[in-house]
């Protein structure tokens, strides 16, 4: 099956309509059609169902699309490595968890540049369950997240904790009427269950966001209170747009760094993974 046929089946579920995708892609429509028609003979499955508002995944569709983006994934990586420039002798791909990218891989990039100056680097940000996809099926080397599973022939290292303080733009106390203007963050499992250990009776806020960044931004604009890193949240806190709510819980969330147990280069994978060490060590990754 041709790449040209997997760029066509995942533009249309991006954007659920034979129009749009043809147009995207810069083919006509009939070989939009006749590319899906290929793949459905292939399968003999039907990938798309019509609906009032374009096309749908059928069930075999959504299940072809996983593999359909892991080969483009592994397409586009595969290239990458075998057009290397001969000043490089290999490659080493890193994921990270999005709202680590600012403190802590933007500083492993240059040890990395420092360090081995003939390994190219591939980086991208995603969220844990994607990155440990792409872990178990070979398309990334590390993954630094807040929620790995574990799965055979991968290694799952503590890294840090990472520490999430309550923070508000008008100084109180938690038995000052803090949960009026409360914005829930959902950093997850471990957080989820923390915080119902300390506050179990708070109701339901009226607010819940899954980005911190959002989270931030809406009580930088509109007042409020929330949980954020302390490494986040700090700046404010020393230009005094954001204060310590007193009495208030602070919260662990622990790092972890996720690699395989049988790495294609293992000189090269134990010294990246060294440098995230070394940055971890030195405290550098909440500044």
């Amino acid at each position: 099956m041709k790449m040209e046929y997997i760029r066509t089946f995942l533009e249309i579920s991006k954007c659920g309509n034979f129009n749009r995708a043809a147009k995207n892609l810069n083919v006509t429509q009939s070989t939009v059609s006749a590319r899906v028609k290929l793949m459905e003979d292939y399968f003999g499955r039907r990938l798309f169902v019509r609906g009032h508002a374009g096309v749908e995944l059928t069930p075999a569709g959504q299940h072809f699309r996983q593999y359909a983006l892991n080969i483009q994934r592994l397409w586009q990586q595969a290239h990458q490595r075998i057009t290397l420039p001969e000043s490089f002798s290999h490659s080493i791909g890193l994921g990270s968890q999005v709202s680590l990218w600012d403190s802590l891989i933007l500083k492993w990039i240059p040890w990395m540049r420092r360090n081995a100056v003939d390994i190219a680097l591939h980086v991208e940000a995603d969220y844990s369950p994607s990155l440990m996809r792409q872990l178990a099926d070979g398309l990334l080397d590390i993954g630094v997240m807040y929620q790995p599973r574990q799965i055979p022939g991968l290694i799952v290292e503590d890294l840090f904790e990472e520490t999430l303080v309550l923070v508000t733009t008008d100084q109180k106390v938690v038995s000052g009427g803090w949960v009026e203007d409360y914005i829930f963050v959902d950093w997850g499992d471990v957080f989820r269950a923390r915080h119902s250990e300390a506050y179990p009776e708070m109701e339901t806020p009226a607010v819940s966001v899954g980005l911190g960044a959002l989270g931030l931004e809406y009580i930088l604009q509109n007042g409020g209170s929330g949980y954020f890193p302390v490494r986040v949240v700090q700046p404010y806190i020393e230009q005094a747009k954001l204060f310590l709510v007193e009495g208030a819980t602070g919260v662990q969330r622990p790092v972890y760094m996720v690699y395989p147990s049988t790495a294609r280069n293992p000189q090269t994978l134990e010294l990246a993974l060294s440098g995230m060490r070394e940055i971890v060590s030195s405290g550098s990754e909440i500044s």
